[in-house]
C-alpha cells in the first residue's frame, strides 16, 4: 500500500460524520496522556530526563527549577506531594504545549476512552507492529466512505420538482464531499506538534 494511501486511511479514524468540525485533540493534557506519565515517572525516580524529551531546549532552566522545588515540597506531607505534584503536572504540560504552538487550558481528567486513532496508534508503538493499526484503518475508513456514498446514492435519484428530496440529496452529498475532502485534506498537512490543534479551535467550517 502506498505511503499516502495509509495516511488517508488512518486520518479516517479522527473523523466522526462530515457534518461535525473535525474535534480539537489534546493527548498530551491529560491525566492518563504520556507526558503526565512521565512526569509522575520522574518524580518517582528523580530522573528528569524523562520529562526534558518533552519540552524545547529553551524551557530546561524553567522546568528543572519547577522539578527540583517539586521533589523538595513533596517530601513533607501527602497532601504537600499531591499538590506539589499536581503543579508541576501543570507547569510541565503548559511549557510542553506552549513549545509546540498550542494553548494551554489545563489539565483533563482521565479518559476511559482515547479517541481511536491516537489509542491505536499509542498501541502500534508499545507493541513494536502497525498491521493492527493498518487493519483497523483500512476497516474505519471504508465503512466510514461506504455509508456516506451509500447515503448520497441513495437520495441521487429524486423527482424534479420534489424540493424537499432535492434538499435531503444536498445534505447528504455535501457530508460525503466533506468527508472525503478531509481526508484529502490531512494528506497534504504538514504534521507538527500541537499547532493543528490551536488552527482547528479557531477556523470556521468550511461551507460548500
Amino acid at each position: 500500500m502506498k505511503r499516502a494511501s495509509m495516511i488517508l486511511l488512518a486520518v479516517a479514524l479522527l473523523f466522526g460524520t462530515a457534518a461535525v468540525p473535525p474535534p480539537v485533540f489534546a493527548h498530551c493534557d491529560t491525566m492518563n496522556g504520556p507526558v503526565i506519565k512521565a512526569a509522575q515517572k520522574a518524580l518517582k525516580t528523580g530522573d528528569i530526563n524523562l520529562i526534558l524529551i518533552w519540552v524545547q531546549k529553551k524551557d530546561e532552566p524553567a522546568i528543572r527549577a519547577a522539578f527540583e522545588k517539586t521533589l523538595v515540597v513533596r517530601k513533607q506531607s501527602p497532601e504537600a506531594q499531591a499538590l506539589a505534584d499536581m503543579y508541576f503536572f501543570e507547569t510541565l504540560v503548559r511549557i510542553h504545549r506552549a513549545g509546540e504552538g498550542a494553548p494551554y487550558t489545563g489539565l483533563k481528567a482521565d479518559r476511559a476512552e482515547d479517541e481511536p486513532g491516537i489509542a491505536a496508534a499509542d498501541k502500534a508503538l508499545e507493541t513494536g507492529s502497525g498491521e493492527e493499526l493498518v487493519h483497523r484503518t483500512q476497516e474505519t475508513a471504508g465503512k466510514g466512505i461506504r455509508e456516506k456514498f451509500g447515503a448520497a446514492m441513495a437520495l441521487k435519484g429524486f423527482k424534479p420538482g420534489d424540493v424537499d428530496g432535492g434538499r435531503a440529496y444536498v445534505k447528504a452529498y455535501v457530508e460525503f464531499i466533506h468527508y472525503v475532502e478531509r481526508l484529502h485534506q490531512a494528506v497534504a498537512m504538514p504534521v507538527g506538534g500541537h499547532a493543528h490543534e490551536a488552527e482547528a479551535a479557531g477556523s470556521p467550517e468550511h461551507a460548500h
